[in-house]
């Protein structure tokens, strides 16, 4: 399935990080929608939609950055 395709990282495993970050990003898409289309009926409370918005940069935002920024493993000598 292509859909599945987006969960996957460069080396072809399934990655929990994006999971979680993209089903964050989506819930609170949704949630907020239905607020606006609510007209206020429906009213999340504002922590929890911090806390799912910083859920989601930390997984998504801060995965990335840890790709950007990581370390390369010095490669070994196989002359010895």
């Amino acid at each position: 399935m292509l859909f599945l395709q987006i969960f996957k990282d460069e080396r072809g495993h399934y990655s929990s990080n994006r999971f979680v970050g993209i089903l964050c990003t989506l819930s609170l898409c949704v949630t907020l929608f239905i607020n606006v289309l609510s007209k206020g009926v429906f009213t999340p409370a504002d922590s929890l939609v911090s806390a799912i918005g910083m859920l989601a940069f930390g997984s998504l935002g801060l995965g990335a950055a840890n790709k950007i920024f990581k370390k390369s493993k010095p490669h070994e000598d196989e002359s010895i």
